[in-house]
C-alpha cells in the first residue's frame, strides 16, 4: 500500500476533480502491475495495474488506495468488471469512496463476486492524500488554504504596501511548488493593482519556467477595476484566468473582457462587496476542489471571517518590520477579548531555506 500510495500521489494537480489514486498488483510475493490515475478523464490506476499484470494477476492482490469506482455516470468505464475478470482473489483498500456514486458499493459489488476484500490499511494516510478530494465531496466547496509570506512579526507588507519579496528564493519556489498542486490562485483586486502578479505556477522564481499544468486564476473584483492590460489577463492559452465581481461592475467592461476569453462570475454582494459563501459554493459547482488564497489583509481577514479556510500556511521571514502600520496577516477590527480568537491546530514548522513554513488547520466548522 506504501507504494500504491506513493503512485496516486504522482497525480497531484492533474486529476481533479478526480481522486489520486495508485493500484498495485501482487502475485507470489511480487509486484506484476502498478500504475497510476494521471489526469481526469484518462485510465484509472486499477486498469493500468491490471492490464500491466495480464493474466499473472489471476489468484494474486489488488492493493487500490480507494474504493474502485462502480458507476457508470463519467467519462471512463467502471473498475469493478474489470477487476472481477481479472481474476485476483483479494483487494486491499486504504478507505472508503465517500462519493455518494461510489460509496460502499463497489466495494460490496466485489465481495458478491467472491472477492475478499480488506478496508483500512493506512487509511490516515490515504486520506490526507486525498484531503482536497475528500472535503469537496463531502461539502461541495473546494478545501482551501491560506497562504501567506511574513516577518517574524506577523507582517505581510511595509506601511508603503511593499511586499517583495520579505520571503527568500527558497521559499517562493517552495510556494511555486504549492500553486501547482490545487486547482486556483485567489486574490483581491488590492494585489492586482499593487503588485500586478501574474499568478502562474512556476519551476523556480522564473517566469520563463512554468509547470505543465496551470491552476485557474481568480481574482475577485466587486466593482471591475481591473485594468486590461494587467499581467493575470495575459496568456489565457497558458493559465486561464476568472473574475468575480457584482452586479454594480460596469457591463461593457464585463462585455471587453470576456471578449478577451476571461471568464466573469457576476455574483450577489454583502455590503457591497462579492459574497464570498456563494462565490466558494460556485467554485465547488464548478468542480474546482482546492483553492490557495494569496491576498492581502483585508481578503484574508473576508475569508476568515466567513469560515472559508481549512489550513493556513504561512512562509516566515526572520525580519521584523515593527511599528503600528504596516500589513498584518489579517485586516479590520482585532477582537476584544481572546476568548474571540481563533484556535488552531495541528501546528507543523519546517525550516524552508533561511525561513521556516508554519502551518495549522482551522477548526471544522
Amino acid at each position: 500500500m506504501t507504494q500504491a500510495l506513493r503512485l496516486a500521489a504522482k497525480g497531484r494537480g492533474f486529476t481533479s476533480p478526480n481522486p489520486m489514486v495508485g493500484a498495485v498488483v501482487v502475485s507470489r510475493g511480487q509486484i506484476v502491475g502498478q500504475g497510476s490515475h494521471r489526469k481526469a478523464g484518462g485510465p484509472h490506476a486499477e486498469v493500468i495495474a491490471l492490464s500491466q499484470a495480464g493474466s499473472r494477476a489471476k489468484g494474486g492482490t489488488l492493493y487500490v488506495t480507494l474504493e474502485p469506482c462502480s458507476h457508470v455516470k463519467k467519462r471512463t468505464p467502471p473498475c469493478v468488471p474489470l477487476i472481477v475478470a481479472s481474476g485476483v482473489r483479494r483487494l486491499v483498500a486504504a478507505m472508503v469512496d465517500p462519493n455518494p456514486q461510489v460509496k460502499g458499493r463497489g466495494l460490496a459489488q466485489l465481495a458478491r463476486a467472491g472477492i475478499r476484500v480488506d478496508v483500512g490499511c493506512l487509511q490516515p494516510e490515504a486520506m490526507q492524500l486525498n484531503e482536497a478530494y475528500l472535503h469537496w465531496v463531502q461539502t461541495r466547496r473546494p478545501f482551501t488554504i491560506l497562504k501567506a509570506g511574513m516577518t517574524l512579526d506577523g507582517q505581510i507588507a511595509t506601511a508603503g504596501g511593499e511586499s517583495q519579496w520579505i520571503t527568500d528564493e527558497v521559499a517562493r519556489t517552495h510556494a511555486h511548488q504549492l500553486r501547482a498542486g490545487v486547482d486556483a490562485i485567489l486574490v483581491g483586486i488590492g494585489t492586482v493593482l499593487r503588485d500586478n502578479p501574474r499568478l502562474t505556477a512556476r519551476l523556480a522564481a522564473d517566469p520563463l519556467r512554468p509547470f505543465p499544468r496551470q491552476p485557474l486564476r481568480i481574482v475577485v473584483d466587486s466593482r471591475l477595476r481591473i485594468p486590461l492590460q494587467a499581467a493575470v489577463l495575459q496568456d489565457q492559452q497558458q493559465a486561464h484566468t476568472m473574475i468575480a465581481t457584482t452586479k454594480g461592475a460596469s457591463a461593457r467592461k464585463v462585455a471587453r473582457l470576456k471578449a478577451q476569453g476571461i471568464d466573469v462570475l457576476v455574483l450577489p454582494a454583502t455590503g457591497g462587496h462579492v459574497s464570498l459563501p456563494v462565490l466558494w459554493t460556485r467554485l465547488g459547482q464548478l468542480g474546482i476542489t482546492s483553492v490557495l488564497v494569496e491576498g492581502g489583509s483585508d481578503l484574508n481577514a473576508a475569508v476568515l471571517r466567513a469560515e472559508l479556510p481549512q489550513r493556513l500556511m504561512c512562509y516566515v521571514a526572520p525580519l521584523l518590520l515593527g511599528g503600528q502600520d504596516a500589513k498584518g496577516l489579517f485586516g479590520g477590527p482585532s477582537p476584544h477579548r481572546l476568548r474571540e480568537a481563533v484556535s488552531l491546530k495541528n501546528l507543523r514548522i519546517e525550516p524552508i531555506g533561511r525561513d521556516m513554513l508554519v502551518q495549522a488547520d482551522f477548526p471544522t466548522h
